[in-house]
């Protein structure tokens, strides 16, 4: 089946519809929920924030003279801060 079927085919756009609909039935769910889906998200939060910086450190072992530049330009833009 082509995409161009998905989008065109009423009968699959009911079926997201109906997703939607549990999904904000869900989210007026009470305090409970709302606290499990905060924690869910600082969970996520901090999984992102370890990758990107395992990442980031990938590419300053991988590329040494970009990274020892960025570290001169960040030294330059400290020296250079008026508080």
């Amino acid at each position: 089946m082509a995409d161009g079927d998905l989008r065109d085919n009423p009968a699959s756009r009911g079926a997201r519809d109906g997703r939607d609909a549990e999904g904000m039935a869900g989210a007026a769910g009470g305090v409970e929920d709302a606290q499990e889906s905060d924690a869910a998200r600082r969970r996520r939060r901090a999984q992102f924030l370890r990758e990107l910086h395992e990442a980031k450190q990938l590419r300053d072992r991988v590329q040494p003279r970009r990274a020892r530049a960025a570290r001169m330009r960040q030294q330059m833009r400290m020296r250079t801060f008026r508080w």
